[in-house]
């Protein structure tokens, strides 16, 4: 069995996937295991990833519904390590990002790690998310202002237990996972960035960038919410 499960979640990434999953390969033990779920890619991303010689890679179609939510789901859902990374298509890992974090899960729930901001050149936009964002641990605190991006982020596997399957009508399952973690579990903050977060303008999410107008964010937060005390519940 894996100790470390790699979840990406790919759709037309091919300008970025090979990076990422360099950046990735060059610090996972041979008995681990790259889960990719690809959402209907339209570009050259699967021919990409297959290019890459590594059984460690495992690529499963989402055939659920679109969208970053479910397509991760699909990949957790295929994946079979303790220990579980989520990682963005578009993103490149420090080189010490497993070994720091697979420490720190031995004694912790949930990490959450600091990254720097980058534009698609290598340019700092924000050599910290959490300064930038004011990130702390809490659950009132982060269901007002999240922090948790699901890049920065790995968990033990038995918190999969609760959090699928991801509620219909939530936002992004990152945000939902680090809530109920926040109530249900251990988390830590690594106040040390441990990937490059590009953004690059076609992101999936609007993290760090103008984000939703008043209603939607009223919206988001009351549906976790609702949804976070729902599965805490049953």
């Amino acid at each position: 069995m894996p100790q470390i499960s790699v979840c990406m979640a790919t759709y037309n990434g091919s300008q970025f996937v090979s990076q990422q999953l360099h950046s990735i390969l060059s610090q996972i033990a041979i008995t681990d295991e790259v889960i990719i779920s690809d959402d209907g890619s339209t570009d050259n991303t699967i021919e990409i990833i297959s290019n890459f010689p590594d059984p460690r890679i495992k690529v499963y179609e989402n055939k659920g519904p679109k969208g970053p939510m479910a397509n991760f789901e699909n990949a957790l859902r295929h994946s079979s390590g303790q220990f579980i990374f989520l990682a963005d298509q578009d993103d490149v890992w420090m080189p010490n990002k497993v070994k720091e974090v697979s420490s720190l899960l031995l004694k912790y729930d949930l990490i959450l790690t600091d990254c720097e901001v980058i534009d698609q050149y290598g340019g700092v936009l924000k050599p910290s998310f959490f300064i930038h964002r004011r990130s702390r641990k809490g659950f009132w605190n982060n269901l007002y202002r999240n922090s948790y991006i699901g890049c920065c982020m790995a968990f033990r596997r038995d918190i999969l237990i609760y959090a699928l399957p991801f509620p219909k009508n939530i936002h992004m399952h990152d945000w939902w996972i680090g809530l109920l973690v926040e109530l249900k579990g251990q988390v830590f903050f690594y106040n040390q960035p441990l990937i490059r977060y590009i953004r690059h303008g076609n992101n999936a999410s609007p993290t760090g960038e103008k984000g939703y107008g008043l209603a939607k964010q009223l919206i988001n937060r009351v549906s976790l919410l609702w949804n976070v005390m729902n599965r805490l519940l049953t």
